[in-house]
């Protein structure tokens, strides 16, 4: 599974950035007790992790096809 750019960059900038700001807010929201963060943080954080894991694999699969 190889990525075209556009679409790499985008998956790691909402992987690195995006989710992990959600999760921040989510648990702040968690904190002071506002309704369903905790639905939302481990949302966004199942979607960080199943980013982080098409990322990976594409890149791997970039590299051994280009090193290789």
């Amino acid at each position: 599974m190889i990525m075209n750019d556009k679409l790499y960059d985008l998956l790691k900038f909402v992987a690195l950035i995006i989710l992990p700001v959600g999760t921040f807010i989510s648990t702040l929201c968690n904190i002071w007790g506002f309704g369903h963060a905790e639905q939302i943080q481990q949302t966004f954080i199942a979607l960080d992790v199943l980013i982080g894991c098409f990322v990976t694999v594409s890149n791997q699969v970039y590299k051994r096809k280009n090193n290789g």
